[in-house]
């Protein structure tokens, strides 16, 4: 008796908006090429806030988030209607806009994002609780409240 094996070739991963269209919420990550220090001012955190605030008009709802020198935190609920991929682009070019403006030359972001479907509101609570504590766990100040790079655009609750 001969034994065949078949293997079967994997394809890569794809974007999780097209691996799980029934899932909306998100914990988004995005991080600024080679971790360079750019995102905690005022006028980036308005640019992020605004584009957060029309991306209504895209069926993209931004909740929580924490903005730290390097990188961005964020929760999202996304319309099946929308893609993620080309939305976290538009927030990227936008904020890039205001960079250049302050005088930071390209290129601002790594390639690609961190995205996470959230599947249950434990889940929601937990990536919470521990991304409001990036900048105290950094030792910038001692209870999360005090940063002014955090906050909530709209409600998005996990439900």
């Amino acid at each position: 008796m001969t034994v065949v094996k078949i293997y079967l070739m994997r394809h890569r991963l794809t974007r999780l908006d097209e691996i799980y269209p029934g899932y909306s919420l998100y914990f988004i990550t995005c991080c600024t090429q080679t971790r360079q220090i750019l995102l905690t001012n005022p006028p980036f955190h308005d640019s992020f806030r605004h584009f957060c605030v029309l991306a209504q008009e895209h069926n993209v709802l931004v909740g929580r988030y924490v903005i730290m020198s390097d990188h961005l935190h964020f929760f999202a609920r996304i319309n099946d209607s929308a893609q993620i991929s080309m939305w976290i682009k538009s927030l990227k070019n936008s904020l890039s806009k205001t960079l250049r403006v302050q005088g930071i030359q390209a290129p601002h972001w790594q390639k690609g994002y961190f995205d996470h479907v959230l599947r249950s509101e434990q889940s929601y609570e937990e990536k919470w609780l521990y991304v409001r504590e990036n900048p105290v766990r950094k030792g910038l100040i001692t209870e999360f409240s005090m940063w002014p790079y955090q906050g909530e655009v709209m409600s998005v609750p996990f439900n």
